[in-house]
């Protein structure tokens, strides 16, 4: 890929011609403007033959809810993002035994559709097991986004070649072992040592093979078995060694000293001392808070720091996990959600020394008692520079009322409590069933947040966001130098004319089992010039620009 200047405006859709090519050209019915933007999916215009296959046939293993990973990057650098999902396996085979279980890659043709290049790719995954999450990054620095697949037998490491194509690169660089049986469920990309190459953390959940599977019955009814009736695993950390390899640090990082049932991860510098830490979403068990010491080493705070439980003391089933700056006062928040019944947690960070918990206050408590969460995320949806919530619902079985389940968008009023607008969101939003994964990303470069979501045993919504409401953003694509090229864990403070000051961080681990859009998004409301950037990159060097244009996506470089 090659070098870019060190601040470039690439897409600026208010202004023509600014590298009109990679402007998505994707076209909308004509509409009356909307009161709110609202999202329509656009998935039926192309030939998607990808559903998320758990292979339920009536016998219910252990791991089937979880099913349909979502993972967004630019595979072949063309400006447009594209999407991959992971799929299941015959049970209790756990083999893809034919191409309905296969992994898929849509590649983004920019006028409304996509490609499914999967086997031209060679990403099918036709020799893993039961896959789950999926992580995207460039761990070796070439420009080329690679995939991690977390799977229930041997995890999956693809490197891309920058020709369209990956290659199974896992038994050479040491990420294909793990313990025996374990189940990995999530991954995420971050440089902890901040030594300019991405390491990996995987969220482990269990032990489990098919043969030592339980079975549950309520009454002559069969049921998922809880999460209790199987053993928490550690977590595991592994550094990147460069040269492809990695080395497996889990117990000398300290991550093997807190074991739990993984499910989202978030990652964010939580306390601003220049080293990104780890927070765990735990089903059943307690969560998770890894402080980063600089040193190599991580200390587990979750207890410590007030996210480890709910404000009743009680562990719940913790799925997808955000952890991002909802009310722009510069500290990163902590989200959850969990099933129906238990409260999503939304934790406020008190300066980096501890957090609060916020859901009550919010109005989290009585918007989600009713829903069972998944994957989770904070999305500007309205470009107004307040971050909402998005959740992708659906409960674990059909045993109960409700079971089958809409999404929901729970709006943010001004950083103080947020409001539920899902039933204005379109019918394709509100289209009900048991979802799964879901991924932020801006589809069509027009600087509105559109989503990506998996429903088990359903096709996949790709719902573009209308864009009809005339706020103003901005999207920042940032290249690390000394840093990690991804910019992972590089964070970004803009002032406006008016005095606002937001905030927002480089991450791709967003909700469950998925990998968003890595770049960073702003929304700026009514104006339309951003008076400061400053950005704090992973290296510890520190660039500021002044009096840049909104409506644009901003290219920048970390100073040489």
């Amino acid at each position: 890929m090659r070098d870019l200047p060190a601040v470039t405006a690439l897409v600026a859709v208010a202004f023509a011609g600014a590298a009109a090519g990679l402007v998505a050209r994707f076209p909308v019915a004509t509409r009356a403007a909307a009161k709110r933007p609202h999202f329509t999916d656009i998935a039926p215009r192309s030939h998607i033959s990808y559903i998320s296959n758990n292979d339920f046939t009536g016998r219910k293993y252990f791991p089937q809810p979880m099913c349909g990973g979502v993972a967004i990057l630019d595979y072949d650098n063309d400006g447009l993002m594209d999407i991959f999902f992971t799929n299941g396996a015959k049970l209790p085979e756990l083999k893809k035994v034919n191409s309905s279980f296969h992994s898929c890659l849509l590649r983004n043709k920019g006028d409304g559709t996509f490609e499914d290049v999967t086997a031209k790719a060679g990403v099918a995954g036709e020799k893993l097991d039961f896959s789950f999450g999926v992580a995207a990054g460039d761990y070796d620095n070439d420009g080329f986004t690679d995939l991690f697949v977390a799977d229930a037998g041997r995890n999956a490491l693809y490197h891309n070649n920058g020709n369209g194509t990956f290659t199974d690169v896992t038994d050479q660089s040491g990420l294909g072992t793990k313990p025996p049986e374990t189940l990995s469920v999530q991954a995420a990309w971050f440089d902890y040592d901040n030594d300019g190459l991405l390491d990996l953390v995987v969220a482990n959940y269990t032990l489990w093979t098919p043969e030592r599977d339980r079975r549950c019955l309520r009454g002559s009814q069969e049921m998922y078995c809880s999460p209790k009736t199987y053993a928490s695993v550690p977590q595991r950390l592994y550094h990147n060694l460069g040269g492809g390899k990695f080395e497996d640090v889990t117990d000398r990082s300290g991550f093997g000293n807190a074991p739990g049932k993984g499910m989202g991860i978030g990652i964010a510098d939580f306390n601003r001392d220049g080293w990104t830490d780890v927070f765990i979403a735990n089903d059943t068990e307690r969560n998770l808070l890894f402080l980063n010491q600089g040193n190599g080493a991580f200390k587990e705070v979750g207890l410590l720091y007030g996210v480890a439980y709910n404000d009743s003391g009680a562990t719940v089933s913790a799925m997808g996990s955000d952890v991002k700056d909802f009310d722009n006062d510069g500290w990163v928040d902590v989200f959850y959600n969990d099933l129906m019944g238990q409260i999503w947690g939304l934790f406020r960070n008190r300066g980096g020394k501890s957090f609060a918990y916020f859901s009550p206050s919010a109005k989290i408590v009585r918007l989600s008692e009713a829903y069972s969460g998944w994957s989770a995320g904070f999305i500007d949806y309205n470009n107004d520079g307040w971050k909402d919530l998005f959740s992708a619902n659906g409960d674990v079985d059909n045993l109960v009322a409700n079971s089958a389940q809409h999404d929901t968008l729970f709006e943010n009023v001004e950083g103080k409590q947020f409001s539920d607008v899902s039933e204005q969101m379109g019918k394709d939003f509100l289209r009900v069933g048991y979802q799964r994964g879901s991924a932020l990303v801006d589809l069509n470069n027009d600087g509105y947040l559109d989503l990506v979501v998996s429903s088990l045993n359903q096709k996949p919504r790709i719902l573009l966001n209308s864009a009809d409401n005339g706020n103003h953003w901005l999207l920042i694509q940032a290249t690390g130098r000394k840093s990690n090229r991804d910019a992972i864990g590089a964070s970004f403070k803009v002032t406006t004319p008016a005095g606002r000051t937001l905030y927002n961080h480089v991450t791709t681990s967003v909700g469950f089992m998925s990998s968003s859009d890595r770049r960073v998004h702003f929304g700026l409301g009514n104006e339309q010039t951003a008076s400061s950037i400053e950005v704090r990159w992973p290296s510890g060097a520190v660039q500021s620009l002044s009096q840049v244009a909104a409506d644009q996506i901003l290219r920048i470089e970390e100073p040489r």
